[in-house]
């Protein structure tokens, strides 16, 4: 029987979780249990034993269970076994990640207690972006205040990306090393990243995942004097700040939609908010586009993945339209083309290729965790 790990991903009010088979990287079972702690799934013991209801014919296999977390900190970024002391650490860094990583620690917790014969293995979403060169990695601040609070650029989304770039490598049948690659993961969150010889140079996301590119609740990129204006004059707290930054600001603060199916059929009814938020979205992800272009002086290759990226070719064509005289150039029939699987869209003369390839960070999830037991 192939060996299986048990991937889960424990948010603030779902757990999503997957079987995999690490050597071939067949999907054995997936899934996803919502609305935690809103009436049928009272918290996440209840929704992890849902889990384990429904994987109940799919567990014989399993020889691990991989953990996404968001936020390592300075200091934890390899695929680490979880035991006591690691969840201690965690405790401590999550005041970087308040949204994310105490829903992770709580879906470890009751994994272990669930599992405790299996392996627990926590992989860190931004493990790829630890070595970032220190002139992207650092803000311009106090660099005493920096060292103590642990203030730097750590990227996320990096199981991802990593996975990317190097699907991106082996389609072109080129080595990874010889590659200037720009990845844009666009989902409800979003972020951009370029990469040399397949080692990332600079990535959107920062100190947490909210910086960067528009997302479908997450603003962005904006001015850090916004926050304290709100606090001093609109007499907002900085919770209430926070929470409207990440939970009712991007697409749905400005056009009240997360959806882009609905959004371009609200557009298409002449809503102009809908209008505005996704131009507002399209030039965001222009820039940053352009800015990687300038870091990296070219790219060979630019990969569109994740929901939007790999579902929605009017946000393809939008980001890059305009772009020929930069040797970017989509081909209209093939950015179109509905098949989902990994595939090429630049026009056959566009210097810079351009592909769409599915993600899956389930699997590189897993491999990690493989790497990890059989080390």
């Amino acid at each position: 029987m192939p060996r299986t790990v048990l991937v889960l991903n424990s948010g603030s009010s779902s757990v999503k979780y997957a079987v995999v088979e690490p050597d071939s990287g067949a999907m054995v079972a997936d899934g996803i249990v919502e609305r935690i702690g809103e009436g049928v799934v009272a918290d996440h013991a209840a929704a992890m034993q849902i889990v384990f209801e429904e994987l109940a014919d799919d567990m014989t296999g399993v020889v691990a269970v991989g953990h996404r977390v968001v936020h390592g900190g300075p200091d934890l970024y390899k695929p680490t076994l979880v035991d006591d002391a690691l969840i201690g650490t965690l405790e401590e860094l999550a005041p970087l990640a308040p949204l994310h990583n105490p829903p992770a620690l709580l879906g470890i917790r009751v994994a272990r207690n669930a599992l405790p014969h299996l392996p627990h293995i926590a992989v860190f979403d931004t493990a790829f972006f630890h070595d970032l060169p220190p002139a992207a990695s650092t803000y311009a601040i106090d660099r005493d205040i920096a060292a103590q609070w642990h203030i730097r650029r750590y990227g996320f989304h990096g199981t991802s990306h990593q996975y990317v770039s190097e699907q991106a490598a082996a389609f072109l049948d080129a080595p990874l090393g010889s590659l200037r690659q720009i990845v844009l993961h666009l989902g409800n969150g979003a972020s951009a990243s370029a990469i040399v010889g397949g080692r990332p140079v600079d990535t959107s996301m920062g100190l947490t995942p909210l910086e960067g590119l528009v997302m479908g609740t997450r603003s962005g990129d904006i001015d850090p004097g916004v926050i304290t204006y709100l606090w001093r004059t609109a007499g907002m707290s900085v919770e209430d700040i926070e929470t409207m930054l990440n939970r009712h600001a991007g697409m749905l603060g400005l056009g009240g939609e997360i959806d882009f199916r609905v959004v371009h059929q609200r557009i298409e009814s002449g809503d102009e908010a809908a209008q505005l938020a996704y131009d507002v979205y399209i030039h965001r992800l222009r820039k940053y586009i352009g800015a990687y272009l300038a870091l990296l002086g070219g790219a060979d290759v630019i990969t569109f993945t994740a929901g939007v990226g790999e579902n929605d070719a009017a946000v393809r064509r939008d980001a890059l339209s305009g772009m020929a005289a930069l040797g970017i150039e989509l081909d209209e029939q093939l950015n179109t083309s509905t098949t989902r699987a990994a595939r090429r869209i630049s026009a056959d003369n566009s210097p810079t290729t351009v592909l769409v390839i599915p993600t899956d960070e389930e699997l590189a999830i897993a491999r990690a965790c493989v790497e990890v037991i059989d080390a």
